[in-house]
């Protein structure tokens, strides 16, 4: 089996960096963000008056 030069090892290590980068910069800005709506029912708090 031949063996690589150390400049092929660094091209495909800067190869493979590149599109793991790209790959996840489009992933980040791919998504649309949504709004996050508000709840207008407030919530329902039960007061119980525990005697022991």
């Amino acid at each position: 089996m031949p063996q690589m030069a150390p400049l092929l090892w660094l091209n495909l290590f800067i190869l493979f960096c590149s599109t793991f980068m790209i790959f996840l910069i489009l992933n980040f800005f791919i998504k649309v963000p949504t709004q996050i709506t508000k709840l207008t029912l407030p919530f329902k708090i039960n007061h119980m008056n525990w005697k022991w």
